[in-house]
């Protein structure tokens, strides 16, 4: 369904009054900041947190069909508040007091393809929404919900589209100190944020009109807060990395204007047995091997990472499936920004391990300012 005229202009007020605003609001702000000592309770916090202005749902994960091809994917529902308040009665059929946003994208390793597709709604008539309480979000025939602890997920078009069931097989690992994963100095410049880091994925994809069976291993991140970035952060570098020992590190670096990392950036390594131990930005290094110029946006990337945690003795090599993963986000984010699959070799505690993962990278062709 086309999104009726104006939504652009719509994200655009969006932005002007978000929590991605570059000062935090005063005592008197309408929506609740991250703040220390969140009770996670689950299921139900995999549910919409209508408090927070800003909030995402994201999985990436990596799949063979039974020839033994190999595929990449995200899928990323985004919601944002407009108002806490209920609307009044009456009015303009189309108000709402949140939209939902959504990308897809899919990296076909052997075709070194990449393709990507993008939907936005407003909450009202059931176009689009998020329920509380229990995990469903939607955008017309998008969709992620759980039922009975299995998650399904459901988007794309005739030609590139995903219908995959999703079964965690470890229970969530939470980010951070105290309930938050601090992005920054102040009060609030943090989120709430946990991951499922091993998901057992089957389902199908459909690539160019042609019907897929898949079977993988999927990563979902899920984070809601209403202020972060700040005016001299101009982008991030995340990873998600899943190695076969098993091993799962998820590390972000926020770079600043003057070209240095922001000693807020963190991470957290989870090893055998599901033991966690969170990292500042002392505990790793992330050094660029090489650079890729995209042909789109004229933004230059990293394409190619080491990444070192020294007190783990755990090195790792991190190179892109395919050079360009990049996203130009017009009909909803309007961010250009580089996601993508990923392979990773290293050596740990002395022995070689390898996996895969997903990079995504924001600020190259600007600095960071969504409109959201």
């Amino acid at each position: 369904m086309k999104q009726p005229f104006g939504l652009a202009v719509l994200l655009t007020l969006i932005f002007l009054n978000s929590g991605w605003s570059s000062e935090p609001k005063t005592a008197g702000e309408t929506f609740r900041p991250a703040l220390p000592g969140w009770p996670y309770k689950f299921p139900q916090d995999h549910g919409a947190h209508k408090e927070f202005q800003t909030e995402w749902w994201y999985y990436n994960g990596h799949l063979q069909d039974s020839r033994g091809r190999s595929y990449g994917y995200q899928l990323t529902f985004f919601r944002v508040g407009l108002t806490r308040k209920p609307l009044p009665p009456g009015g303009s059929r189309w108000r709402a007091t949140e939209v939902i946003l959504a990308h897809l994208a899919v990296t076909d390793r052997e075709q070194n393809r990449f393709q990507f597709r993008e939907k936005a709604g407003r909450a009202n008539w059931d176009l689009a929404g998020a329920a509380t309480g229990r995990y469903r979000v939607w955008i017309e025939n998008w969709q992620a919900e759980e039922r009975g602890g299995v998650h399904i997920l459901r988007a794309g078009d005739a030609s590139l589209s995903l219908e995959l069931n999703l079964t965690p097989t470890a229970p969530p690992i939470i980010h951070g100190a105290q309930g938050i994963s601090r992005k920054g100095a102040g009060r609030g410049r943090a989120s709430h944020y946990y991951s499922l880091s091993r998901i057992k994925t089957n389902g199908r994809i459909r690539i160019q009109g042609e019907t897929r069976e898949v079977a993988g291993r999927s990563w979902m991140d899920h984070e809601f807060g209403s202020n972060q970035l700040q005016s001299h952060q101009v982008g991030w570098d995340w990873f998600a990395i899943q190695l076969e020992e098993p091993l799962d590190l998820m590390l972000y670096q926020i770079r600043l204007q003057d070209g240095k990392t922001d000693p807020y950036s963190s991470g957290t390594l989870v090893l055998p047995g599901r033991r966690s131990t969170a990292l500042d930005s002392s505990g790793f290094s992330v050094r660029a091997l090489q650079f890729w110029k995209s042909p789109h946006s004229g933004a230059s990337y990293p394409s190619g990472w080491e990444i070192s945690l020294p007190a783990q003795q755990l090195t790792l090599r991190v190179l892109p499936w395919v050079a360009d993963q990049e996203l130009q986000t017009v009909q909803s984010t309007r961010v250009t920004y580089w996601e993508g699959a990923v392979s990773v070799t290293g050596i740990w505690q002395g022995r070689p391990v390898r996996g895969n993962g997903y990079v995504e990278m924001t600020g190259y062709d600007r600095r960071f300012l969504p409109r959201i």
